[in-house]
């Protein structure tokens, strides 16, 4: 299943509101599940973000839907990033120019 790295801001909103925010966590997981995912780690952080979410979705849409569905309520403002495991990484790089050596060979 593919994995995102969302890092998210408490809005003036959601800090205004902080003591629900263990509340809104265990709701955000409920939504995973509906969109078909899970949410396999949470982060409170120090520095540019104040939490780190690393997420399981099906699919682009999936991830799209649950990113809307948690943002609407107006306590997180968030960047979400596409994660690709060690082993995606190595077949990635391990195709790159293949494509354009199979393109040459049909040329020739």
């Amino acid at each position: 299943m593919p994995k995102y790295i969302m890092l998210a801001n408490w809005t003036n909103q959601g800090v205004q509101n902080i003591k629900d925010s263990p509340k809104r966590l265990a709701a955000a997981k409920v939504t995973a599940k509906a969109f078909g995912g899970r949410l396999e780690g949470f982060y409170m952080t120090m520095g540019t973000h104040d939490m780190v979410l690393v997420a399981d979705m099906p699919s682009d849409d999936a991830m799209a839907k649950f990113i809307l569905t948690v943002s609407h309520a107006g306590n997180v403002r968030t960047t979400s990033l596409k994660a690709f495991t060690e082993s995606e990484y190595q077949e990635i790089v391990a195709s790159l120019g293949k494509s354009d050596r199979a393109k040459k060979k049909k040329k020739k």
